[in-house]
Parts: C-alpha cells; sequence; structure tokens
C-alpha cells in the first residue's frame, strides 16, 4: 500500500513531519495548502481513518501507525484555538 509522508507547519511555527499508510490522505489534505485548526483536524483525522481502514480491508487489522498519528495530532492541537491555522507543506 502506498504510504504518504506530509509535513505540517502548526500555528507556533513548529514544523512536524506526519505519516498515512495510504494515499487517502491526498483526498483530504493538499501541498501547500491552510487550514483552520478546526479544519485541519477534521479532514486528517477523516483521512487517517480512511488509511487506517484501508490497511484493514487488505490485511484484517488497522495500521496502528495511523492511529498514532491521529492520536499525535489531536494532542498537539489541543495547544491551540480553532481558528489558528494550519499548513500542509508538503506530501510526498
Amino acid at each position: 500500500m502506498p504510504e504518504v509522508d506530509f509535513r505540517i507547519r502548526w500555528p507556533d511555527g513548529s514544523e512536524e513531519s506526519c505519516y498515512s499508510p495510504s494515499t487517502a490522505i491526498r483526498t483530504y489534505l493538499s501541498a501547500g495548502k491552510t487550514y483552520a485548526l478546526r479544519d485541519f483536524m477534521d479532514r486528517s483525522l477523516a483521512g487517517l481513518d480512511l488509511a487506517a481502514r484501508r490497511v484493514e480491508a487488505k490485511y484484517g487489522f488497522r495500521c496502528t501507525s495511523a492511529d498514532a498519528q491521529a492520536a499525535r495530532l489531536t494532542a498537539r492541537a489541543a495547544a491551540f484555538s480553532p481558528e489558528e491555522t494550519i499548513t500542509c507543506l508538503s506530501m510526498t
């Protein structure tokens, strides 16, 4: 299954490398686009969930890496207010 690494910039200017086990994340996020925090979280969590379900459909179990990535994003996002923005810098 093709993996996707995506890099984001948080509202405080810090950057983070993120992982999706499937190209499903590309349906939800685009490189170079800036999202309101709430929109980014909705999109990224939906994309990571779809990616984890695709792995489950193919291999019989959810991708724990996608679930862990979703948990890390959720924990980090809690430090910011919903109107702040996150930029998806790249997707490879």
